[in-house]
């Protein structure tokens, strides 16, 4: 397994990253598959306060048990459950929703400090001086060591690392969903912001799921591209970039990890090989949350 710095952290993460959302419920199952996942070099994983409401980072926090200090943990916040168990998730990147927040992923995850805490969204309307001073004051208080975002949003990206000390940013990145590519990857390479993607096989439609519509691509020409590639060249071509430290997968089965690990460990992809994959794929832009 690669390692690679996250940010300017001095944090070194595994280039495959663990995704936890996709975790059975089972705690032994999930345990197993956690504790494989290290066995096998991995040491990045990643959750959030809202995935399985709360239950995922309790999952997750007891399999960790004990092996803390081998790992990288990192989780998120700014989303919140509706009242009433209606669907969706209301917006909060309030400073007091963070420092709230925090103790309870803290106390479930059974642990006294995040490695990296990273806002779950966010918008150009957010008061983002708030969030902002929110995450330096945990700093200070040491219950997490770094902050990052997960957004795909340029506006919002753009500010934040105007403002802000993110050591990374997690976004949607993937041979099918190449926006990042337009101005983000490289605007965060040359401020040592290191990207965490997510999305690398596009919903499995670059590991094997049949072609549909994905964004802005038709089935035609989602199903030419899958045709040209597998999982490995999927994962290797989101970690081509070095702004790209670690392509998150999520993991539910002991065959997906092992899949993941295979893909991470295959050779880099040489650059006349990405150049083709490119020439051959309609790159779509980002229409929304430029300015």
């Amino acid at each position: 397994m690669k390692y690679n710095e996250l940010g300017k952290s001095g944090l070194q993460i595994s280039e495959i990253g663990f995704g936890g959302m996709s975790l059975p419920a089972n705690e032994k199952e999930a345990a197993e598959i956690i504790h494989h996942a290290i066995e096998l070099g991995i040491n990045y994983f990643d959750t959030a306060d809202i995935y399985n409401n709360g239950l995922n980072e309790i999952s997750i926090g007891k399999a960790l048990k004990g092996k803390r200090d081998k790992i990288i943990l990192a989780s998120k916040v700014g989303n919140v459950v509706k009242p009433g168990g209606l669907p969706g998730f209301d917006w909060n990147p309030s400073k007091k929703h963070i420092l709230e927040s925090i103790d309870n992923s803290l106390k479930r995850l059974q642990t006294g400090y995040l490695d990296l805490y990273q806002l779950h969204g966010g918008t150009i309307n957010d008061n983002i001086d708030e969030t902002i001073e929110a995450f330096e004051l945990l700093k200070q208080q040491g219950k997490i060591r770094h902050y990052g975002i997960s957004s795909i949003r340029p506006n919002v990206i753009k500010e934040y690392i105007k403002r802000s000390n993110i050591v990374s940013v997690m976004m949607q990145y993937s041979l099918l969903d190449r926006r990042p590519e337009e101005e983000c990857l490289d605007l965060l390479y040359k401020n040592n912001v290191s990207v965490v993607s997510r999305g690398a096989l596009a919903q499995g439609l670059l590991a094997g799921k049949p072609a549909k519509p994905y964004l802005g691509l038709s089935q035609e020409e989602v199903e030419k591209i899958a045709a040209a590639v597998n999982m490995q060249t999927a994962v290797k071509y989101v970690l081509f970039h070095p702004a790209v430290a670690s392509a998150v997968i999520g993991i539910r089965t002991n065959e997906q990890l092992a899949d993941a690990v295979k893909a991470g460990s295959a050779p880099a992809l040489e650059e006349r090989f990405v150049k083709s994959l490119r020439s051959g794929n309609r790159q779509i832009v980002y229409t929304d949350h430029r300015q």
